[in-house]
């Protein structure tokens, strides 16, 4: 028996793993705009943390043939997870975990905030600088996005930013602790892609080609906007999984304050889930843009977290074909940001986030446990993409 729902479009196909979750009509419009283009290779692949997003889902997964779509990446480009497992033992923790969580706070600066001088070696620095002068020689446009785009670049590594990022300290089924963290490629992830977002707008204008969404635009391999946007979306990708290890690492330091001496005894991965990738598919070459979700091939290695008072899961990948060997990036949205702090008060968010030190203030309603989706039914509906290998519970977060 197959485990997903099916939607057409235009004698498309949308496969969607989502039985027993929350789908709102309009995500589903979107899933069938996307569908209906003429490049996109053998069906949609829809995960069960699907929710609208600007142009495509997140929660999709678009294998395409002959173009890019940079809205189906997004503009948290590189967006992803990071865990490790630690040589410690949750009776190894204090009883208040407050002065844990102002740790983290001093030494990972989250929202707007940055490093006053950037964390990077000297060698990095060459590189990034070398490659930021490169980016803006080639397009002068996207230094008008920031007052100082290479400064952006070097302050804001090893920064958390806001919305759903966040750093967690959790304990899995056996007690053991584990370091987690949610990050991308912050402001310059965001201006690349703004910018390919705007160019793919202007080459549909060019070329006299109307779609249902605009933010669908998309860049036609062998143009010359559709070889910068791989060049520089990959580059991004390198610089937010070069983002969540330098954060790990001044996590690392701050728990050492704070905690018995301890080793990392095993790391689980550092995974984008907002990315494109080069990957073969039923017999083709195509390439793949997950926007919320994971690679999830025979033995991959990925992290789906819940929200900041439920559980968050190690997965292996079952390597499911028909989901372009995917699966869901967390447990999704349920409602948008502005409804939830309309439903919901600071004693809601309390009560849901009970026996987690975290932020329990009006600033983060946006992001309390009954904004997402029950994680439970998220992983049910993604049986056959990934197993569960450890399920972690934090007893820290860290938002911005």
């Amino acid at each position: 028996m197959r485990n997903y729902e099916v939607y057409t479009s235009k004698n498309r196909i949308i496969k969607a793993w989502t039985k027993g979750v929350p789908v709102e009509p309009e995500a589903i419009k979107q899933l069938q705009n996307t569908a209906s283009l003429p490049f996109i290779y053998n069906h949609v692949a829809v995960m069960p943390d699907v929710h609208y997003g600007m142009g495509a889902t997140i929660g999709s997964v678009v294998a395409t043939k002959g173009a890019v779509i940079p809205a189906a990446v997004g503009v948290d480009i590189g967006c992803g997870m990071m865990a490790i497992k630690l040589s410690l033992n949750g009776k190894d923790l204090p009883d208040s975990l407050s002065m844990i969580r102002s740790e983290i706070e001093r030494a990972v600066p989250v929202g707007f905030a940055q490093h006053r001088d950037n964390v990077l070696s000297n060698s990095q620095q060459k590189i990034w600088a070398n490659d930021v002068k490169a980016l803006l020689r080639e397009h002068s446009d996207i230094a008008k996005m920031a007052k100082d785009p290479m400064q952006k670049v070097m302050n804001q590594s090893g920064t958390l930013g806001g919305g759903n990022h966040f750093i967690e300290l959790c304990l899995d089924e056996n007690n053991d602790v584990w370091v987690m963290l949610h990050s991308g490629s912050r402001g310059i992830g965001n201006m690349i892609g703004r910018y390919f977002i705007q160019k793919a707008k202007e080459d549909m204008r060019i070329h006299h080609i109307n779609l249902e969404d605009s933010n669908l635009s998309y860049l036609s391999e062998g143009t010359q906007h559709f070889d910068q946007y791989v060049t520089w979306v990959e580059w991004a990708q390198k610089y937010a999984a070069k983002n969540r290890q330098l954060m790990m690492d001044l996590v690392l330091v701050a728990l050492e304050k704070h905690l018995p001496a301890f080793t990392i005894k095993k790391q689980a991965i550092n995974c984008h889930h907002n990315y494109i990738s080069r990957e073969n598919h039923f017999g083709s070459n195509v390439i793949v843009t997950r926007k919320g979700a994971v690679r999830a091939r025979v033995d991959d290695y990925g992290i789906i977290p819940g929200s900041m008072g439920a559980k968050s899961f190690i997965v292996r990948g079952l390597g499911n074909e028909d989901s372009f060997c995917s699966c869901s990036h967390g447990a999704g949205r349920v409602m948008s940001r502005t409804k939830a702090k309309k439903v919901f008060a600071v004693a809601d968010h309390i009560a849901a986030t009970q026996g987690v030190e975290c932020r329990k203030d009006k600033y983060v309603i946006d992001e309390t446990p009954k904004a997402y989706k029950n994680i439970e039914a998220v992983m049910k509906a993604q049986a056959d993409l990934v197993e569960i290998v450890h399920t972690l519970k934090q007893v820290v977060c860290v938002k911005g």
